[in-house]
C-alpha cells in the first residue's frame, strides 16, 4: 500500500483590539517531486508592537521563508535549508532596520516554522510564538519562550528576527504520525487560553480544524487579549508509507536494456563501442545522431534486474549528476527522446583515468600533481556545498581529458544528507569505495564527513608523489579500532626524496587515521600542498636519513672518500 503525504489547515487570525494585525501567517504544499524532496512547509510570525514595522517585517519573514526554503537544493537538509534561509532573512531584517537614508526602521518579528518532511516534523523557532502538537489527547507545547521576565507583569523577548546580527535558532524534529494537530499561535492567543480549553476546542473540532482556528482566538479575545490573535491549525491526514513491492514497481518502469553492440540504436543513440564492463554496470561509447556529439551510455547489469536497492542507486546517480553542474564532475546529458529502457547517458571524457596517469609517470612533476589535487578538491568541494559525501574517490573514479581537466566521474556511492532524510522500505547500503583509499571511520562503521572524502584525496596526492600508498598494505588488515589506531605512516619523501618535508606533513595531516585530526576543510589542505605552512616548517626536522636517504648516503660517500684521501696523504708522506 502506497499513501502520500497530506494534511488539512484551519487558520483565523484577528488584529484584536490593536489598530492594525501584524500578525502573518502561512503554508505551502509543494507539487511531486518537491514534496518528498522538501516538504510541505509552515509558518507563523508576530511582528513585535515596539518596531515600527513589525508588520511588514513578519510579512516579508512568512513569504521569504515559504518561497526560499523550496528553492534550496534538494540534497540539502531540512535543518541547512531553514538555517541558511533564516539566517539571509535575518541579515535582511537588520540591516534594513538600522542601516541608509531610506531603511525601514524597527524590522523585528518572532518566527516559527513547521516543517512536514517524510514522516518527520521539523520545528524551528524564535521569539515568543508557540508551536503545540496533540496527540492521542494529549496537548504537549513544542516550543519554549523566549521572554525574559523582569516581574509578573513585566517580561521582554531575549529573541527575535531582525534584532541582532546574529541569530539562534531552536530547532528540533520529531516523528509524526497520521491524525496528529499541530497548532501555531501568537501570543495574543496563548497568553489569554489555557491549555485546558485550547485542547476541549481542538477535541470538540477535529472535523473542522478552520472552526476550531476561529474558536481559539475568539477565546483568546473573550478572555481580554490585548494583542493580535492568530491561530493555524494543521492536521497530518496521511504520511508517506510505501511497501518494498511498490517500491520495486516504481524503480522497475522501464526495464534493463538488453546487450548492445556496435551499430545498435537507443533511443536516438547509435552505440560505437563498449568500453568498460564490469558484474555492476556496463558503458559505452555512442554517437547522438540529432547532433552527431560524442556521448557515454551507461547501463545496469542484469545480474541485479530483482535487487531494487541496486536499481535505486542506479537510478540516484544520474540525480546526482543533473544537480551538480561543475567542470570537474561528469555531465549528465539531458534525455531527448523518450527513454525505452532505465540507462543514463553522459558526457564523452577523452582521455584517460588518473590511475592510468600515475602508472605512465613515475616521476611526477610535483606542480602537475598540485595541479590535479586542486582540480580534484574543486570538483569535491560542489558535493560539499550540496551536503553530499562522495566515498568512493580513487584514481579509477577520475578521469583527465586531453587538456588536463580533471572530471570525477562516478557517483554510485554517493550519500546524500537530504535523501537520507526520506524514509524508505528499502536497506540503504552504502557502497563503499576500496579500502586503501577509504577513510578509516566507515570501516569502523561510524558515520562519515567531508573530512573521510579528504582522506581520499589525501592518499591520491601521496600515490601520485611516490606511486606507493602512505600505509603501505597494512591497510588491507585494518578492520578494528586497535589496528586503525596502529596504523604507521609512511613519509613520502622515502620514495620520493624531491618531496620537502612541509608538503610531506600536509599529506600526513590529511591522510590521519583519526578525523578529528584531519584538516577540516579542503581549502586547507590545497594551501598546504603549495605553500609551506609555517608550523610545520617550525616542527623538528627528521634526521637526513630518513628525509633524504639518497643525499644522506651519497653525502657520506663522498666524507668517505675524503677521509679516505686524508689518510692516503699522510701514508704515503712518511
Amino acid at each position: 500500500m502506497t499513501s502520500q503525504l497530506s494534511i488539512s489547515i484551519g487558520q483565523y487570525s484577528d488584529k484584536g483590539f490593536k489598530p492594525e494585525n501584524q500578525d502573518f501567517y502561512g503554508v505551502i504544499i509543494p507539487q511531486e517531486p518537491l514534496i518528498s524532496n522538501k516538504g510541505i512547509v509552515s509558518a507563523i510570525a508576530d511582528g513585535v508592537s515596539s518596531s515600527t514595522e513589525g508588520k511588514l517585517a513578519a510579512e516579508s519573514c512568512v513569504k521569504g521563508f515559504l518561497s526560499d526554503y523550496l528553492s534550496t537544493p534538494e540534497t540539502w537538509t531540512v535543518k541547512t535549508s531553514a538555517h541558511k534561509v533564516l539566517t539571509a532573512l535575518n541579515s535582511w531584517l537588520y540591516s534594513k532596520g538600522r542601516t541608509g537614508e531610506e531603511s525601514t526602521p524597527g524590522m523585528v518579528t518572532t518566527f516559527s516554522a513547521l516543517i512536514f518532511k517524510s514522516t518527520k516534523a521539523h520545528i524551528f523557532h524564535i521569539g515568543d510564538s508557540r508551536i503545540y502538537r496533540l496527540q492521542e489527547n494529549n496537548l504537549e507545547c513544542l516550543t519554549h519562550d523566549h521572554r525574559i521576565w523582569l516581574d509578573k507583569d513585566k517580561n521582554y523577548l531575549s529573541r527575535a528576527m531582525g534584532i541582532d546580527i546574529h541569530l539562534d535558532i531552536d530547532y528540533r524534529n520529531l516523528s509524526a504520525e497520521a491524525g496528529d494537530l499541530f497548532v501555531m499561535t501568537t501570543d495574543g492567543v496563548h497568553d489569554f487560553i489555557s491549555d485546558k480549553q485550547l485542547t476541549e476546542i481542538l477535541l470538540d473540532n477535529v472535523s473542522d480544524i478552520n472552526k476550531a482556528a476561529r474558536l481559539i482566538v475568539e477565546t483568546a479575545l473573550k478572555h481580554k487579549s490585548s494583542d493580535n490573535v492568530t491561530c493555524q491549525i494543521i492536521r497530518l491526514d496521511s504520511i508517506p508509507v510505501i511497501s518494498v513491492t511498490d517500491a520495486y514497481k516504481e524503480l522497475t518502469k522501464l526495464p534493463f536494456p538488453p546487450d548492445l553492440s556496435a551499430g545498435m540504436i537507443l533511443d536516438g543513440y547509435k552505440i560505437i563501442d563498449e568500453i568498460h564492463a564490469s558484474k555492476r554496470t556496463q558503458v559505452y561509447k555512442a554517437i547522438d545522431q540529432e547532433s552527431k556529439k560524442e556521448v557515454i551510455i551507461k547501463t545496469p547489469s542484469v545480474n541485479y534486474e530483482d535487487d531494487a536497492v541496486y536499481i535505486d542507486n542506479f537510478v540516484r546517480e544520474e540525480w546526482i549528476g543533473k544537480r551538480v553542474n561543475n567542470k570537474h564532475i561528469l555531465k549528465i546529458e539531458p534525455q531527448k527522446q523518450k527513454r525505452q529502457f532505465l540507462y543514463y547517458v553522459t558526457e564523452y571524457v577523452n582521455g584517460q583515468t588518473l590511475r592510468q596517469w600515475i602508472t605512465a609517470h613515475s616521476q611526477p612533476d610535483i606542480r602537475e600533481v598540485r595541479e590535479i589535487a586542486k582540480q580534484i578538491a574543486a570538483g569535491l568541494r560542489v558535493f560539499h556545498r550540496f551536503e553530499m559525501l562522495h566515498q568512493d574517490l580513487k584514481p579509477e573514479n577520475i578521469m583527465l581529458d586531453q587538456n588536463g581537466m580533471i572530471k570525477i566521474i562516478d557517483f554510485g556511492s554517493t550519500k546524500i544528507a537530504g535523501i537520507a532524510e526520506i524514509t524508505t522500505p528499502l536497506e540503504r547500503v552504502s557502497l563503499l569505495g576500496t579500502k586503501n583509499y577509504t577513510a578509516p571511520e566507515y570501516l569502523l562503521g561510524q558515520p562519515g564527513s567531508n573530512r573521510s572524502d579528504l582522506f581520499s584525496l589525501g592518499v591520491i596526492t601521496y600515490e601520485m608523489l611516490t606511486g606507493k600508498l602512505p600505509f603501505g598494505d597494512k591497510f588491507d588488515h585494518a578492520d578494528d579500532q586497535r589496528k586503525i589506531s596502529n596504523l604507521h605512516y609512511y613519509p613520502s619523501y622515502h620514495y620520493n626524496p624531491m618531496i620537502p618535508i612541509w608538503l610531506d606533513k600536509a599529506l600526513e595531516k590529511a591522510t590521519n587515521p583519526d578525523p578529528n585530526l584531519r584538516y577540516d576543510l579542503l581549502s586547507e589542505f590545497v594551501h598546504d600542498i603549495c605553500s609551506p605552512n609555517d608550523r610545520f616548517m617550525s616542527d623538528n626536522p627528521a634526521p637526513l636519513i630518513e628525509r633524504n636517504p639518497i643525499a644522506f648516503w651519497k653525502g657520506l660517500s663522498v666524507l668517505l672518500v675524503i677521509a679516505n684521501m686524508i689518510l692516503l696523504y699522510f701514508l704515503l708522506s712518511k
